[in-house]
């Protein structure tokens, strides 16, 4: 495939080749859309954005859980040469609604769950809104109508049998934004991040040349396709290649996969570490802890035989036919990823963020070297802001085909992010090798990772908790896998309005449910914990947060 193909181009000759393979199913459902299902529904909501007014460069939000017509409706925006601005099922409707006015989308699409909780009146810019259900989609008139429109006007277009030469999408230039991605909803720290077709274009093919996923082989995508990891490589990539997608479309429990695993045995796993994780102490540790087990594994002569038994065991849970799983999003328990390489299980861990498309380095299972985040990928170049980039961390600083444009409507945010000689200031500490194999050693930024990969910004948490009764400040911090919230209560102001400290716990624990009502799922608090003294600052009266964050 040649670098400088066109990425509308890669979709249609995709769907020409592939016409009569399956492309898309929803999981515990019986259908599957082949490619020529897909094809046929993207020519049926082209018409649509037609009747609407919608032109190229016009944004279009979508918003619901993973699923074979969000796939579709992604695909279609694209395909058209709209941009597509994927927001997370897990935004609150508040976040939602910002997200639509922020990114002057004129469209909108929502799960029918989700579209129920919105308010029209507060998104005046659209011109439509069409809700995503088991059936396709529906407007006002409701499901039936709505399909039967679209069928007519389809039918009108294409009066004889669509067929493979019937796929012809408007080329648009690569440099071209595709995608407008939000990794946060809230007022105040909305950055939408402008990825063009030839950022995407690059990622794809890298994990063409790279993985050996071809036509015909199965992936479950368990990853919210809203992100930018999930949907480049459990869903454009596959699509490009010809596979067939099944969406989990539901929370990825080690219980449920297990089980979809089982039955679709794909051929390659996209993860985040705490599937690997939750996997390796609810089903590994418990066997290589029993004394009998622990003394066989200092023998020499015994220790490979089980290990292979392992190896087997694992390799079996996650349906035995994959080419090697590829955890990204989060950093992998070292632990884990000690036994797992002394196994010899196929696992690579790479590094990305949204603002690179995602990737930034990865390697296959074979070149892989342990603790890294894999091998500076070859249209990337990289700096690490250190006097000794080999021994002493610095920030990781890129240059490249894969890093965005900028943030929309956002130039403070969009010259803060880059160096003056327009390096990408990643956030993130690291080291690199004379391969280029990329370490990463901490994180410079606030940022704190949940334990799927979630990115959680603090700030935007104790923005929230800064509006509910009696808090005077607060830090959001990580203590044992969860986020606590350390609150300096106004005690001045309770005690006027004679409010003893027992009073005050429960009106805390009031607030921290009023405050996940406001947050997403990953964002959840699960413990407020009440500072008597305000907290140190700086001259600039920020908050020392390293002071908290480590204790």
């Amino acid at each position: 495939m040649e670098e400088s193909c066109s990425f509308v181009k890669i979709y249609e000759h995709s769907f020409r080749k592939h016409f009569d393979l399956p492309a898309l199913s929803d999981y515990g459902t019986d259908k599957i859309h082949t490619y020529k299902d897909v094809a046929v529904a993207i020519e049926k909501l082209h018409i649509l954005f037609e009747a609407n007014g919608i032109k190229q460069k016009d944004k279009i939000a979508l918003v619901g859980k993973n699923s074979s017509y969000w796939g579709i409706i992604f695909l279609a925006s694209v395909t058209y040469g709209a941009v597509i601005v994927p927001i997370l099922q897990d935004f609150s409707p508040d976040d939602i609604q910002h997200i639509v006015n922020l990114s002057d989308s004129t469209l909108l699409f929502a799960g029918d769950s989700i579209m129920k909780n919105l308010d029209r009146e507060k998104m005046p810019a659209l011109k439509a809104l069409f809700a995503i259900t088991d059936g396709g989609l529906s407007d006002t008139d409701g499901v039936e109508a709505f399909n039967e429109e679209l069928l007519a006007k389809f039918s009108a277009k294409f009066p004889s049998e669509f067929t493979p030469e019937d796929i012809s999408y408007t080329d648009f230039p690569n440099s071209q934004i595709a995608v407008l991605n939000y990794t946060s909803g809230t007022t105040g720290f909305s950055k939408g991040v402008l990825i063009t077709a030839d950022n995407l274009t690059a990622n794809l093919l890298f994990a063409h040349n790279e993985i050996e996923l071809r036509t015909g082989h199965k992936l479950l995508s368990l990853l919210p396709l809203a992100h930018t990891y999930g949907c480049a490589f459990e869903f454009l990539f596959p699509i490009m290649e010809g596979c067939h997608v099944t969406l989990l479309g539901k929370t990825p429990s080690p219980k449920i996969l297990m089980k979809a695993f089982a039955q679709i045995k794909p051929d390659l796993i996209i993860s985040v570490p705490l599937i690997l994780e939750k996997i390796y102490k609810g089903m590994i540790l418990p066997m290589i802890s029993k004394p009998a087990l622990r003394i066989a594994l200092k023998l020499p002569v015994l220790n490979g035989l089980i290990y292979k038994t392992i190896r087997k065991k694992l390799v079996e849970a996650f349906g035995g036919n994959f080419i090697q799983i590829v955890i990204g999003g989060a950093p992998l328990n070292k632990e884990v990823e000690e036994f797992l390489l002394k196994i010899k299980f196929p696992v690579s861990v790479g590094y990305g963020m949204t603002e690179c498309a995602p990737l930034v380095s990865f390697s296959l299972y074979e070149n892989y070297i342990k603790y890294s985040s894999g091998k500076l990928l070859p249209c990337m170049q990289v700096r690490i802001d250190s006097p000794d980039p080999y021994q002493i961390a610095g920030e990781i600083q890129l240059k490249g085909r894969n890093v965005m444009v900028g943030y929309y409507k956002n130039e403070i945010a969009t010259q803060a992010v880059f160096t003056d000689d327009g390096w990408l200031k990643t956030g993130d500490l690291g080291t690199i090798d004379k391969d280029n194999n990329i370490f990463i050693r901490g994180r410079s930024k606030s940022m704190l990772l949940s334990a799927s990969g979630q990115n959680i910004y603090p700030e935007e948490i104790e923005a929230k908790l800064a509006n509910l009764p009696y808090v005077q400040e607060s830090l959001v911090v990580h203590k044992n896998g969860r986020l606590v919230a350390l609150v300096v209560p106004d005690y001045e102001a309770a005690k006027a309005a004679n409010i003893n400290m027992e009073n005050l716990k429960k009106i805390m624990a009031e607030n921290r449910s009023h405050l996940n009502d406001m947050t997403a799922s990953y964002e959840k608090v699960t413990e407020f914990q009440l500072i008597e003294k305000e907290f140190e600052k700086t001259p600039k009266k920020s908050i020392k947060r390293y002071l908290y964050t480590n204790s």
